[in-house]
């Protein structure tokens, strides 16, 4: 990738493989080739057990130690783009891989154990989960600022609380939240309500931003009323600390907007208010199932079988 003027930046597919076996013999044959000493890249492997939506994928994202540091940085915060694109409900499991070793089948392997069975705390971890144990049963006010496991708890204003309160009473369909970098706290920027059609010119794009929008619509032959959690953010228009704060927020505000009665259905990470369309909604909330063509269906002989196993969309420039 590249962010100098006038080169756009952009996930690019550049291979793509199809099923031979069963995923675990083709797991290092295909992947291993496609790991690059100092390129990251991204790499989505099916695997060959069925989830509701089809079958399930898993997401490895390799950025090696030796990547520069805006390599990393590029890196990181294109992972929800590159899940939104593809469709976040195929995606079963997912792998962080910084060294060779934990691209391999038997990495993948350890990477399974270590998730499920986590190691023994030290005496700090413990006295850790006991802050966060009674972190979950506190009820914070809004005028309370903690920092928790999960991301920087920011007060609320008076203002978004009574937001909140009037949204689910069926005051509005739509609100817009700032954070103030230097108060570190949340403001209430617009409650209003809004058109569908006009929601992706409600989002800045020189800002991050967090948006509530009530998304009215029809799924088999049922009227849903869905509250959308929207976490916008232009890029590198945007600093690096308001970055970072919105991104640490989000988690601990996305809860506290729960405990006002609002039950989000969906949350959302987008860079673009034109993503925001009627059909991109519907799809995030209600994910369709993988269309495979026949000719990739599971033959009764040896030489093929499913879907393309693996694809690799690198960024590029």
């Amino acid at each position: 990738m590249s962010h100098q003027t006038g080169i756009k930046e952009e996930l690019r597919l550049v291979s793509h493989s199809d099923v031979k076996r069963d995923w675990e013999k083709d797991y290092d044959s295909m992947v291993r080739p496609l790991i690059e000493e100092s390129t990251p890249c991204y790499i989505l492997y099916r695997l060959d057990y069925k989830i509701p939506t089809g079958y399930a994928w898993l997401l490895m994202c390799w950025n090696p130690e030796s990547a520069t540091v805006r390599q990393k940085m590029l890196y990181a915060s294109t992972k929800a783009t590159l899940k939104l694109e593809f469709g976040s409900g195929h995606i079963k499991e997912e792998l962080n891989a910084t060294s060779k070793e934990e691209t391999t089948l038997q990495g993948y392997h350890k990477h399974k154990v270590d998730f499920s069975a986590p190691a023994p705390l030290t005496s700090r971890e413990e006295e850790l989960a006991e802050l966060r144990k009674t972190e979950v049963k506190t009820d914070f006010g809004i005028d309370i600022k903690q920092q928790t496991l999960g991301g920087i708890n920011c007060p609320i204003s008076d203002a978004v609380a009574q937001a909140l309160h009037d949204m689910n009473r069926g005051g509005y369909n739509y609100l817009q939240f700032r954070i103030d970098l230097e108060e570190e706290k949340i403001h209430l920027v617009k409650a209003d309500n809004i058109e569908l059609t006009t929601l992706p010119m409600q989002i800045p794009t020189d800002h991050a931003r967090y948006h509530l929008y009530i998304f009215k619509h029809h799924h088999e032959g049922n009227y849903l009323e869905s509250v959308v959690f929207v976490y916008s953010m232009p890029g590198y228009s945007c600093s690096i600390r308001e970055r970072m704060m919105y991104s640490s927020c989000k988690g601990p505000f996305s809860a506290t907007i729960e405990k006002h009665g609002i039950q989000v259905a969906k949350k959302l990470e987008i860079d673009n208010g034109a993503e925001l369309t009627e059909e991109f909604l519907h799809e995030e909330l209600h994910p369709r199932k993988l269309n495979l063509r026949p000719q990739f269906s599971k033959p009764k002989g040896p030489p093929s079988r499913g879907a393309k196993r693996l694809t690799k969309p690198q960024a590029v420039e």
